[in-house]
């Protein structure tokens, strides 16, 4: 994205003909107008762009939730902007002229971030789904084997809960059914990587 025509469709033409698919854009609320966040990619982004600026296009980006990786190129940047360029997860911030090799190289890496990403968003999704099947008493239980994973027998869940163990017995069986999985352990793991229980 960049206001300046010619660099716009110079640098689209080039890298189309590396074989990416692009889509160019003058200006932030032309891209906001069209951005859609479940296609993968990242974005090329000219730090001073009219109106919106590209940071603050980042800005909101990232308060939609996940955005793009972003690459930030400028005629005009300096170690400040760069550097609250990155605070915000930029891949890079590249100053004009740049070369096309180092260009391509950042896109390649913004691609990989981006798909790891995707993936792991798709993972953490599905235990999600996995984790909204459970009952209220079952993910109360959930919580506690996952934050005390060395008190977690029947008895002391039980104590806890104010219920009997054998209660506890077949709520342990029916969440390890319905996670999909064979232990305790794998739902501790589970619950880390998806944030289950996050206060945040």
């Amino acid at each position: 994205m960049d206001d300046d025509d010619d660099i716009r469709i110079s640098l689209s033409r080039a890298l189309r003909t590396r074989g990416y698919n692009t889509e160019a854009f003058a200006s932030a609320q032309d891209f906001l107008e069209s951005y859609d966040n479940e296609l993968p990619g990242c974005l090329i982004l000219d730090y001073g762009l009219p109106g919106m600026s590209g940071l603050e296009l980042q800005q909101v980006l990232v308060k939609r939730g996940r955005a793009l990786p972003i690459i930030f190129i400028t005629g005009h940047g300096g170690v400040p902007e760069a550097v609250e360029a990155m605070k915000y997860g930029a891949v890079d911030f590249l100053e004009k002229p740049f070369r096309q090799d180092v260009l391509i190289e950042r896109i390649e890496k913004a691609l990989q971030l981006d798909a790891r990403a995707r993936c792991y968003e798709g993972k953490s999704r599905d235990v999600r789904a996995r984790f909204e099947r459970l009952t209220e008493r079952e993910r109360e239980i959930a919580e506690l084997l996952v934050s005390s994973p060395s008190n977690s027998s029947s008895k002391d869940v039980g104590r806890h809960l104010g219920i009997s163990p054998r209660t506890v017995d077949h709520h342990r069986a029916r969440i390890l059914e319905k996670m999909q999985i064979h232990s305790v352990a794998e739902l501790v793991d589970l619950a880390l990587s998806a944030n289950l229980f996050s206060k945040s």
